[in-house]
């Protein structure tokens, strides 16, 4: 049952529930994008975010984190941009095939689940969205972020491990959304990553801004590489057809760039050396909450399967260091706030950690490399 609310944008959301066949989202799963939502009205994102407060006044308050002040320099004449990165974990695979076995099935229902997913992205209120595991997108987030005043972008795998599961809503994939008010796009390009040649089934959507406050341009990336163990040549393999691919959009660093993903591979695996060592200069945002400044986090997701206990750190934000500075970034959940259960649970919504970041401009825009 979905809560009976009474204002226009509360009708609008309590519609959703009534999500779309997964033939409808078949026919439209390669639109770029999709702007019919955007000329309807706007809601207003207090009031939305009041509703999903009042769809979870169940369940327990969600996790309090703090942003890490990290910046070193002057302070910036621009707003920072505001990049958040996450695996939200697809419906279908969650209730599905996941085998979360230390969470109830009640913490995964999709009425209430999605108000944790939209709960944590309205209280952080990020200028640029970077998601996997959307397999929601036309239901729900596209909707929703287009009428909160984002421009939206879908990329689904070639072949879905959701359309396996009973019940779908279609495939899931990579999302990108930004704000319409601070940004221009002045290139999207979606990503079918290779690996040895062949085509495979991970993507990535690429696209280049233009900041309305600055005028600069950046690129933006969000992808997801190859799950499991055993597999680390073929992420290795897609994690270098991604960066040609960014060089060229890039023109060799020429635009900075930020990447957003679930790598699914730890600290130690030759994809995350490639991006490291590449001749985008790149480094990764979230290894400065570190003491040296030289450390990835200790884990972004941590769950209970059948097999035992996964803590790992699979997520990354990487950027363009000479370019850009990292101002702060989200301080992730403790051990005590995640709980013995782990993740998904219900106080939050996916087995992956959101990660977010305030970005500014280098103050010398022609600074090399």
């Amino acid at each position: 049952p979905v809560c009976s609310m009474g204002t226009s944008s509360s009708r609008f959301y309590s519609a959703l529930a009534k999500t779309l066949s997964s033939g409808a989202v078949s026919q439209h799963q390669d639109c770029l994008e999709q702007p019919d939502s955007a000329r309807l009205d706007p809601i207003d994102p207090k009031e939305l975010l009041e509703e999903c407060q009042m769809v979870l006044q169940k369940r327990p308050p969600r996790f309090q984190r703090n942003f890490v002040n990290l910046s070193k320099t002057t302070a910036s004449n621009h707003r920072p941009i505001r990049v958040m990165q996450w695996n939200i974990l697809a419906q279908a695979l969650g209730e599905g095939k996941d085998n979360f076995v230390q969470c109830p099935m009640e913490a995964l229902k999709w009425e209430e689940r999605k108000c944790l997913i939209l709960e944590e992205i309205l209280t952080y209120k990020p200028d640029i969205l970077c998601l996997q595991e959307v397999d929601h997108y036309f239901d729900t987030f596209e909707p929703l972020l287009s009428r909160l005043g984002y421009q939206c972008t879908f990329f689904p795998k070639p072949w879905s491990p959701c359309l396996d599961v009973e019940h779908n809503n279609g495939p899931d994939g990579c999302a990108l959304f930004f704000s319409r008010e601070r940004f221009q796009l002045v290139s999207s390009t979606n990503i079918r990553l290779t690996a040895m040649q062949l085509k495979t089934n991970q993507v990535a959507i690429a696209q280049t801004l233009k900041c309305n406050e600055t005028g600069r341009l950046f690129c933006i990336a969000v992808t997801h590489l190859k799950a499991r163990t055993g597999w680390e040549r073929f992420r290795s393999a897609q994690g270098c057809d991604l960066l040609q691919n960014l060089k060229s959009i890039t023109q060799g660093a020429k635009i900075p760039l930020i990447i957003c993903g679930d790598f699914n591979a730890e600290p130690t695996e030759e994809v995350y050396r490639e991006f490291s060592n590449s001749s985008l200069n790149l480094n990764s945002a979230y290894k400065l909450l570190s003491p040296d400044g030289q450390s990835e986090p200790p884990y972004t997701t941590w769950k209970i399967r059948p097999s035992g206990e996964c803590q790992h750190t699979l997520d990354y934000i990487w950027y363009s260091q000479h370019a850009l500075n990292v101002n702060s970034a989200l301080g992730l959940l403790t051990e005590e706030q995640i709980g013995p259960n782990r993740l998904p649970s219900f106080n939050y919504p996916s087995d992956h950690l959101s990660l977010v970041c305030d970005f500014s401009f280098n103050q010398d825009p022609d600074r090399l490399l």
